[in-house]
């Protein structure tokens, strides 16, 4: 038997109705055999059945397709139901009756949703009895129907779980890729900066240190992308992001220099300050580091060029609360939600951004300190609000 029929096999007798489909046929018609069968246009295999009558087919059984009626029930998709064989003009002479010793039959075809045929619910005696009226079939038919959902509704849980599993396969697969590539791309960039540094103590012209300068902007940023590689690694392959923190630290010095960062890479943008921090708070500097300056990065991205970028830090009600607002076009409530996932990218050109890492390291960052990040966005300004408990 192929491992196709036996999987059909398998899926009938997980349905738990069968059984009790196959035993109120045969209280219902006085048949003492009745089966489902997958019926093909080569094989006629019994998936489950009730013998009442020592008949000898058990689930599994093959019956020779050619012999049965169920092969022209294939073909021609319709009901037959047989109250007396010796007395109906049509069968009385038919070569089945005659092989199996019957004398009354029913079979109504099991027809998947999609319009594939299965196989048959069929049942069989060799004595008469009343199936070619409304009431049977129109049980048989029903009982047809249920089994065909059913078999349907397990093909689309396959379905679903192979696409399950595969996604995770190729997630697991390109996470394990990304740390893999974090970390091998740290010692050639570390060779170039440092071949840089060198190059810029031996030149001191004003063309050679602008295309220094420019080298190291762009070592800067290829080294947080890797950071952002790396972070994303820990994060989805090591059980989250580890801080370390440090107690009564001031913040302010750390964002002041973060923003004049920023700044010196883009002199044309405004970014104006507002702190009210009256102590130090307990945090990993370098990770709110890095969560801020992500953030700050974001509004230099997409805010409008025309209008300032609003730094704001203050405990408010016993919280630290850390926002960075900037104008521009509202954010789209449906794309608010998918912001924060990885890989996510926005709207802008792709030769504006990153990996799509950066927000996604920032709620990290925020989930490790027991945080969160939310954003407002509507046609005044967008504002990323970063809010941790002290």
């Amino acid at each position: 038997m192929t491992h196709d029929f036996q999987n059909d096999i398998d899926a009938v007798q997980r349905i738990a109705a069968v059984p009790t489909i196959l035993d109120v046929v045969c209280r219902a018609t006085g048949m003492g055999f009745a089966a489902v069968a997958r019926v093909t246009e080569e094989r006629w295999v019994a998936c489950q059945v009730l013998d009442n009558i020592h008949f000898g087919l058990p689930p599994g059984g093959e019956l020779k397709v050619e012999t049965t009626l169920c092969h022209e029930i294939r073909q021609h998709r319709h009901i037959v139901a047989i109250d007396n064989v010796a007395e109906d003009a049509t069968y009385k002479s038919h070569h089945t009756p005659q092989l199996y010793g019957l004398q009354s039959y029913i079979s109504v075809p099991i027809v998947l949703p999609d319009g594939r045929f299965f196989g048959t619910l069929c049942a069989i005696d060799p004595n008469p009895h009343q199936v070619n009226n409304p009431q049977i079939i129109g049980t048989f038919t029903l009982f047809a129907e249920l089994i065909a959902y059913h078999l349907d509704a397990e093909d689309r849980i396959n379905i679903a779980e192979t696409k399950l599993v595969d996604g995770e396969a190729i997630s697991d697969l390109r996470e394990q890729f990304i740390a893999v590539l974090g970390h091998d791309l740290r010692n050639p960039l570390a060779g170039l900066e440092g071949g840089r540094r060198m190059l810029s103590k031996m030149h001191d012209d004003p063309k050679s240190a602008r295309i220094l300068r420019l080298m190291g902007e762009s070592v800067m940023r290829m080294g947080g992308l890797i950071d952002n590689l790396m972070d994303f690694a820990r994060g989805r392959l090591g059980g989250g992001i580890g801080l370390q923190r440090a107690v009564d630290q001031r913040l302010e010095p750390l964002l002041a220099q973060i923003v004049n960062e920023i700044k010196a890479g883009h002199p044309d943008r405004v970014i104006e300050m507002h702190f009210d921090l009256s102590h130090g708070v307990e945090v990993d500097q370098a990770r709110i580091g890095q969560m801020f300056s992500n953030l700050l990065g974001n509004a230099i991205t997409h805010g409008s060029e025309d209008q300032p970028i609003l730094v704001e830090a203050a405990v408010v009600d016993g919280n630290l609360q850390l926002s960075v607002a900037n104008g521009g076009q509202p954010i789209p409530d449906a794309a608010i939600a998918r912001l924060f996932q990885p890989f996510h990218r926005g709207d802008a050109q792709s030769s504006l951004q990153g990996l799509g890492l950066g927000l996604y390291i920032a709620s990290e960052i925020a989930e490790a300190h027991g945080g969160t990040i939310k954003v407002s966005s509507d046609a005044r300004e967008t504002r990323f609000t970063f809010t941790m408990p002290l």
